[in-house]
């Protein structure tokens, strides 16, 4: 039942990690000068952390050899409190550092997710249609996080280790070059196995970030159709579903960490071989008076050090190229072109009267679609107000998402008061179009929030004035909390007549020249719709108005009607001449309603 994760990444075929990167940096651009500040901080402490095996080796030097105890006392104390100095400049510094990281990390954090949200909002309708909204928002997440991973990975574990590695072999070659060889080929060759075994695990890394995101759209696509899932009694199926999809994410997730063991388990015998070469042949210098004892301590100090670090170079490079498969889907997401988007040169869209044109507009969905509009052509005057009507699929909806601009016409022109709408900005002509959907959705804010979102700089009287219009007041004077009240998502709180009144509220506060109404009384009750025909009257007042309807008292008011049928207009004329002519498509979709309602 459920779908396998796919191995293969479902990518663009040109796309390089290189992108990611330029990614974070835009979102760290910002903070350049504290994150070199701390870097270089960093470089400090772990240049400092060089020294003090050298030190070491000179402590232990006066030890073996040391005649006079009560002077070389004095010259044992001064290294231990140059080793202490050492110590207390690293942990200022690297300290200091931190605090400055941590500030700049949070503020490239906060910028990434502003980067992601601001791109991800302006995709087209067609685009959260495909996507899971659960899914995207999980994306962001593991984008933001990843960079998080990545910065921390680089700077507190491969800065350290690199510098640890370069001082050692620099240090030991001074001593017996042979020692810097064993160190030098070890620690490429290490490098090198990992990051070849890291490449070979970006593909199982992907298919674990792909069987993340499907889990949690999943999880989010039936926590949200939870009204569904318990009306259709479909909580066994759901779970069973789920259990599905959890359990091929465990499985990719289980290879994934078995594959990551057998790279540790070669490591392990790796360390413990060098270090075994490291003491015999140090033993063999001593032996030949070519070693003293503070030498031995500092090459076992540097072994022990580098060994330290490099134990977690596995997982460094695991984190590091998982932190690059976490972020891929999202920056791809980022890169991916904004369907609808503005001409160049755009102009904003200048309504004085909102006269409306369709010229030969045709519309697919995709390439081997079929036609949704054919060869269109209508002209609604200013202040006219029309309805569309038709069956089901006749392209009425469609005709509305092509005057806002959620899809493009495939071919034809749309024009506004003369204005190819694809040739202004998306933002001045949404501006100039006020939309009541059929099935309104609220945000998870108060009441006072949702209406004044029809036109942010309103009044809280404007607000009020607005609600009392589409007799939100009826309802909202008897809440607890009236106009503070909080809707729920997506306004669950409310009955679907009252977000009705509230998409409408929005509506009259807006009060643009074109108004859109998609059977924006369907979900009231008669005493209901009573109450708001009075406020749509007030609201199409001197506005272009287009009605999609089926109600009997919705469309004998419009001054005219144009039905559709198969993506082309078959009839329009006002509602007493269409309903006069014998074996029209009208007539009967008015004689069925009509003896519906009779019955």
């Amino acid at each position: 039942m459920s779908e396998k994760p796919n191995i293969k990444p479902n990518s663009k075929p040109n796309f390089k990690n290189s992108d990611i990167y330029k990614t974070f940096w835009q979102g760290l651009r910002p903070q350049k000068g504290l994150f070199l500040t701390a870097l270089v901080g960093y470089l400090i402490s772990a240049v400092a952390g060089v020294f003090v095996p050298l030190y070491y080796k000179d402590f232990f030097d006066v030890l073996q050899n040391s005649v006079h105890k009560s002077a070389d006392s004095e010259t044992l104390t001064k290294i231990i409190l140059i080793i202490a100095a050492i110590h207390i400049l690293q942990l200022i510094v690297f300290r200091s550092a931190t605090l400055t990281m941590n500030y700049v990390e949070s503020r490239t954090m906060a910028k990434l997710r502003q980067d992601a949200f601001n791109y991800v909002i302006h995709h087209s309708h067609g685009f959260f249609a495909d996507n899971f909204t659960g899914s995207i928002i999980q994306k962001v997440g593991r984008f933001v996080r990843s960079f998080e991973r990545m910065l921390d990975t680089v700077v507190y574990e491969m800065l350290p280790l690199t510098i640890a590695v370069i001082g050692a072999i620099i240090v030991t070659y001074t001593i017996a070059p042979i020692f810097s060889v064993i160190i030098g080929a070890w620690v490429i060759f290490f490098f090198s196995f990992n990051l070849l075994y890291s490449k070979f695990m970006v593909k199982y890394n992907l298919a674990s970030a792909a069987a993340d995101t499907k889990t949690g759209a999943t999880l989010a696509d039936s926590i949200g159709n939870h009204a569904t899932i318990t009306s259709f009694v479909g909580q066994d199926f759901e779970k069973k579903y789920f259990k599905e999809v959890t359990e091929d994410q465990a499985k990719l997730g289980l290879k994934t960490w078995n594959m990551q063991q057998v790279s540790t388990i070669f490591q392990n015998f790796l360390l413990l071989f060098v270090e075994f070469v490291v003491f015999y042949y140090a033993i063999q210098y001593w032996k030949n008076d070519a070693l003293t004892i503070g030498s031995f301590v500092l090459i076992q100090a540097y072994v022990i050090n580098i060994g330290n670090r490099i134990w977690g170079l596995n997982r460094i490079m695991r984190t590091f190229y998982e932190s690059i498969s976490d972020s891929r889907e999202m920056v791809e997401i980022m890169q991916a072109p904004h369907e609808i988007s503005d001409a160049q040169n755009a102009q904003s869209l200048q309504v004085e009267k909102g006269q409306i044109d369709f010229k030969n507009v045709s519309f697919a969905y995709g390439t081997a679609n079929a036609s949704v509009l054919n060869d269109v052509s209508i002209s609604i005057a200013p202040g006219e107000k029309v309805a569309l009507i038709g069956p089901s699929g006749a392209g009425k909806t469609t005709m509305i998402r092509l005057i806002m601009r959620l899809h493009n016409a495939t071919s034809g022109m749309i024009l506004i008061d003369d204005q190819d709408i694809q040739t202004v900005t998306q933002k001045s002509l949404r501006e100039q179009v006020s939309l009541v959907p059929q099935e309104p959705v609220l945000f998870h804010r108060s009441l006072k929030e949702n209406i004044r979102y029809g036109r942010q700089t309103a009044t809280d009287a404007e607000v009020f004035e607005a609600a009392r219009l589409a007799h939100c007041d009826e309802f909202i004077d008897i809440l607890p909390h009236k106009y503070e009240t909080l809707v729920g998502e997506r306004g669950v709180k409310l009955s679907g007549g009252e977000r009705q009144r509230v998409a409408i509220a929005r509506a009259i506060l807006k009060n643009a020249p074109i108004l859109i109404l998609d059977e924006a009384t369907s979900s009231l009750d008669s005493h209901s719709e009573n109450l708001i025909q009075e406020a749509l009257e007030v609201l199409m007042k001197n506005k272009t108005t287009i009605v999609i309807a089926h109600r009997l008292s919705t469309i004998r008011k419009m001054d005219r009607v144009i039905v559709m049928e198969n993506g082309s207009v078959r009839e329009e004329g006002t509602h007493a001449s269409l309903i006069a002519q014998d074996g029209s498509l009208y007539k009967k979709l008015w004689d069925l309603q009509v003896s519906g309602f009779i019955s």
